[in-house]
């Protein structure tokens, strides 16, 4: 395959063996390092520790999205990249809003608690 076909395979959406083998690879090292994390407690702060695993999930997310699902700004004129941010900010919302919601509840439903509003009325 010549260079100018190559790359009018990649810009047509036809990607190589060498795109799937560098997105495994990278998966595989974002699978395997929040793993040795938590097991090994490199990270001795548990907030830390979690910021961590969660910045390494998102990362596999990326490297999915793109050496997997193939998406980029290209494909289609990029509306398949408004989709998925689109949808991710709806999860962002749905996830806040869940814990949002849970949080007060807890608070503010649970009588003879410590912290509870009922508490603070006797």
């Amino acid at each position: 395959m010549t260079a100018q076909a190559h790359d009018t395979a990649v810009e047509a959406g036809h990607f190589a063996l060498r795109t799937y083998l560098i997105g495994f690879v990278v998966s595989v090292v974002l699978t395997a390092a929040p793993f040795w994390l938590v097991m090994t407690g490199a990270i001795a702060n548990a907030a830390v520790a979690t910021a961590v695993v969660v910045a390494l999930a998102i990362a596999q997310i990326l490297v999915h999205t793109f050496a997997f699902l193939h998406l980029n700004t290209r494909v289609q004129g990029g509306w398949t990249l408004v989709a998925y941010v689109f949808t991710a900010v709806l999860v962002l919302i749905i996830i806040t809003g869940s814990l949002w919601i849970m949080i007060h509840l807890s608070s503010n439903m649970m009588p003879g608690m410590p912290g509870g509003s009922m508490s603070q009325m006797q």
